[in-house]
């Protein structure tokens, strides 16, 4: 099964919680899915393909998380009592790094962080990298580099997309894409020169090595 190209966030309220290792992952799991709309609409059976478990596994996860105060879980069912729908959501605690969807959340206007929190920060950034970069079909590796690139700190943990006065992640990343397939051609042209250069001078050399094998006998020759 394909795994999902996205960021999950645990916040420290869930890290360190008394909950299962496997119950936090999958709070992870679910703040990623529900950062676009709000909520996660994904089924048990997903999940339990995604990790490798029984739906009844997952259904216990979510079942402490919904018991801890995590997450809320709304099911409607038919006439029949089955579930047609199930819809988890986020519980919005003071600390919970779930970002807000805007207009213009594309846009990080650094003059107005006031946010010590690193992993904060680096969550919220990572978030909209991980949304926008599946949206351009980037693949994990590109937007990996993007993101360590961008969020390098300095002695002063400001990182350096905070350097920057105004930062458009859309198009910073639109520019990365480019300019990765132009370094990629030029990798590529180098690569192939060298090889060409390699071929040539190996050429030459033997040429020359030859050429003296020949002199070297003649004066055998006229020596004999």
């Amino acid at each position: 099964m394909e795994r999902p190209n996205y960021y999950a966030i645990i916040p420290a309220e869930v890290r360190y919680s008394d909950l299962k290792p496997s119950a936090k992952l999958l709070f992870g799991e679910l703040t990623a899915l529900s950062n676009k709309y709000g909520y996660c609409f994904a089924s048990n059976n997903y999940f339990a393909n995604l990790y490798g478990v029984t739906k009844n596994t997952i259904s216990l996860w979510i079942s402490d998380l919904s018991k801890a105060g995590f997450i809320t879980v709304d099911v409607k069912r038919d006439n029949n009592k089955q579930v047609i729908k199930r819809k988890i959501g986020i519980t919005k605690k003071s600390d919970s790094p779930i970002m807000k969807k805007s207009e213009d959340n594309n846009t990080i206007n650094n003059n107005t962080i006031n946010n010590n929190n690193i992993s904060l920060r680096v969550a919220k950034f990572g978030t909209r990298v991980s949304e926008l970069s599946a949206e351009l079909q980037m693949s994990v590796e590109e937007a990996n580099d993007f993101l360590d690139y961008w969020t390098e700190k300095n002695p002063k943990g400001k990182m350096r997309f905070e350097k920057e006065k105004v930062f458009d992640i859309n198009l910073r990343l639109k520019r990365w894409i480019k300019n990765t397939k132009m370094w990629s051609k030029k990798t590529a042209a180098g690569k192939e020169y060298y090889l060409k250069t390699k071929a040539r001078v190996k050429s030459n050399t033997q040429t020359n090595i030859n050429t003296w094998k020949a002199a070297r006998d003649m004066l055998d020759d006229i020596n004999t």
